[in-house]
């Protein structure tokens, strides 16, 4: 019973269909070997051609090729079937040929007899003609146009991708349909490369074709000659016809086939099958049915000519352009008719529209707009440059930064000047500029030898001095040492120092719970110590933004959760949170500053310049102090003078400053000298080395 039970549980129908393929295999495999009987030589000739057949019709009505994926290995298969019944019918020929012409079954004799009239020379020259079609004509076309779109195919492949990666980080499709096109590209150059291997197997089958006719027909002449003692003419007419009619039976499943691959390695478009496509393209422009009707009719009327035939075929094309054009005409009218009711049928009064929350479009976080002649820069269909270089810099900001930004949403805006760029965030404009594809900015990094010829503008990131050149000067501006970029890594550049700039903004609610669900996934009891049981989302996020302005990466998220969990049961104060994040971050902070162990030289405040602010902190409470004008005024002048001269020097501008006055003038400095960077004494490791080159506030006061 538990014998029967097993054999029950095989005997499902997927099991069975696990089955029939190596089943199928093996099969074909043995008739090469195990001599078959008329009848099941019948059988699998009919049921190859059958299946030559069935492949056809599936050729004919697929959409796109990778709807037949599968065709290689079926290619394979009936090419392998047919082998196998040459083998074994040529067995059956010479053994129980002398017998009679249906001593190899009755589907080869109608074959030899009914298809050629029993005729051995029409029978060999159709069989000739046949395998010429299909080895020359047929099997070779479709190889090579396999060939060329495996080869191109593959050649597409890396770009295809790319615009795939792009429209994934533009945000233009989901990770699931990313993966999904992505397999199909690769389905797609795997199955031209089997087509173009495939079709090997069709002309090596037309070949073994030839080679099986002409041993057959030596091979029957001896064996009917030498052992069963017939008459040579004799001999020669049955074993030829046997052996023509075993040749066309294979030949013409085989000629079908190949029809089959070149049908599917040779259409283009996958809006619908190949008949509706030859009927929409072919048969559907009645001037061309006309003209043709009156060609052909002429041909009619000139004597000699079969009138009838041309005369029967010009009528029926000029009743199907009549057809057409009285189609054409009824859509026409029926159109024009029907327009008026369509429209009023979109466009109910206006007193009906009620408004929906459809109509509240959300603003993209991150946006560029482009003029027209830049669109080719940012089209995925031209492989636009400008794509893989967002890709990149989103990539690397993630890697620097340490978080992952919104995407990039492009779009072309016609109100722009046609090669103008406009950066928003949040619906806001900040930062916009020009690009000429074809074109290079040579941009002026204040070493240059000589001036360029060419249209002066300004570096759109850095404010440098620079010219758009054509490209035939490229080597002139590097010799005349300008930095040299192209269209669109000027825009790219631009949009990673804005992306860079305002990283804080970019660091929204849902970024800040993604950053930590990804460290989660590492370090799930860390974050669980942390957000929601000592410290809310937002107040992590306030904390990460503050960083972020003052241009430290978060890249070490595990040190700051670690430095807020630890201090978060003290203070809830985002800024005092923030300072002790810094703290715990000082080696790299200073380390992104001044590399290496070298000494750190820094600017520092003049003695009775930093008692007077600290005093001002004291009256403000805590680090909110507000400075005099006057002092405010002397200390911004001052400051960016020191800072400059660092700058001039090589040095990072660099103030070092107390504890509790290092937020105030961190935000103070930071609008009039960006570069300026503030620190306080507690962030510099013990291990680092302080030498002050410059005071700041001397001539401030």
């Amino acid at each position: 019973m538990f014998q029967a039970l097993n054999l029950r549980a095989l005997m499902t129908p997927a099991n069975l269909r696990m089955l029939g393929a190596p089943v199928f295999i093996i099969m074909v495999l043995s008739m090469m070997v195990l001599p078959l009987p008329a009848f099941a030589l019948d059988v699998f000739f009919t049921f190859n051609i059958a299946i030559s057949v069935m492949v056809m019709l599936v050729a004919m009505y697929t959409k796109k090729p990778l709807e037949f994926s599968v065709f290689p290995t079926v290619l394979l298969v009936t090419t392998l079937l047919r082998l196998a019944l040459n083998v074994a019918s040529t067995r059956i020929v010479l053994l129980e040929g002398h017998t009679g012409p249906d001593a190899a079954g009755k589907v080869i004799e109608a074959f030899g007899h009914f298809l050629v009239g029993g005729n051995t020379a029409i029978g060999l020259v159709v069989f000739v003609i046949l395998v010429l079609i299909n080895f020359v004509v047929v099997t070779k076309g479709a190889g090579r146009i396999a060939e060329v779109s495996a080869r191109f195919t593959l050649d597409a492949m890396p770009g295809k991708q790319m615009a795939i990666d792009a429209d994934l980080n533009a945000g233009l499709v989901d990770e699931a349909e990313a993966k999904r096109r992505r397999k199909e590209v690769a389905q797609e150059s795997e199955f031209y490369g089997a087509m173009d291997g495939a079709s090997k197997f069709v002309r090596g089958d037309a070949v073994a074709g030839i080679l099986i006719l002409l041993i057959n027909i030596l091979g029957g002449l001896m064996v009917g000659i030498v052992q069963h003692d017939m008459d040579a003419g004799v001999a020669i007419e049955t074993y030829t016809l046997l052996t023509i009619g075993d040749g066309l039976v294979a030949q013409i499943p085989a000629l079908i086939i190949s029809v089959a691959a070149g049908m599917v390695v040779s259409r283009v478009g996958d809006e619908s099958d190949i008949g509706n496509l030859v009927i929409a393209q072919v048969f559907s422009n009645p001037q061309v049915l006309m003209l043709t009707a009156g060609i052909i009719g002429v041909l009619g009327l000139i004597p000699g000519m079969p009138n009838l035939v041309f005369i029967l075929i010009a009528g029926l094309l000029g009743w199907l352009a009549w057809r057409r054009m009285g189609d054409a005409g009824r859509d026409a009218v029926e159109g024009a008719r029907t327009a008026p009711e369509a429209a009023a049928a979109l466009e109910p009064p206006a007193e009906n529209l009620e408004a929906s929350w459809n109509d509240v479009a959300p603003v993209d976080v991150l946006g560029l707009e482009v003029g027209y002649r830049l669109i080719p820069m940012v089209d995925k269909g031209q492989d636009g440059e400008l794509l893989k270089r967002i890709r990149g810099l989103r990539k690397k900001f993630a890697q620097d930064v340490g978080f992952l930004s919104a995407p990039v949403h492009i779009r072309d805006n016609l109100e722009l000047k046609p090669n103008a760029y406009r950066i928003a965030l949040k619906g806001v404009e900040i930062g916009n500029g020009e690009a000429y594809p074809g074109q290079f900015l040579a941009i002026n990094p204040g070493r240059v030898t000589g001036p360029l010829a060419g249209r002066e503008t300004r570096d759109p990131a850095f404010d440098l001095p620079a010219f758009w050149i054509d490209a035939g000067q490229r080597e002139q501006a590097h010799a005349l040492g300008y930095t040299v970029v192209d269209a669109s890594t000027v825009v790219a550049t631009h949009l990673n120092h804005l992306i860079l700039s305002h990283a804080a903004e970019l660091l929204g609610r849902q970024e800040t719970q993604a950053l930590l669900d990804h460290i989660g996934k590492n370090t799930p009891k860390l974050v669980e110590d942390l957000v929601p049981a000592l410290l809310s989302v937002s107040t992590v996020q306030r904390v990460l933004q503050n960083l972020l302005e003052e241009g430290v990466n978060i890249r070490d998220m595990r040190t700051i959760i670690e430095i807020l969990a630890e201090n978060a049961p003290r203070t809830q104060d985002p800024l005092e949170l923030t300072s002790r994040v810094r703290q715990g971050l000082g080696r790299s902070i200073l380390q992104s500053l001044f590399p290496g162990n070298a000494e750190i030289q820094v600017m520092a405040l003049d003695p009775s310049l930093e008692r007077i602010l600290g005093q001002a902190v004291g009256a403000g409470g805590g680090e909110g102090g507000v400075i005099e004008p006057s002092l405010a005024d002397g200390l911004l002048r001052h400051a960016a003078e020191v800072a400059q001269r660092q700058e001039d020097i090589g040095l990072p501008p660099v103030l070092l400053v107390p504890p509790q006055l290092r937020w105030l003038l961190s935000r103070f400095l930071r609008r009039a000298v960006p570069s300026l960077k503030v620190i306080a004494n507690s962030e510099v490791p013990e291990t680092r080395t302080i030498r002050v080159t410059a005071m700041v506030g001397g001539a401030a006061r």
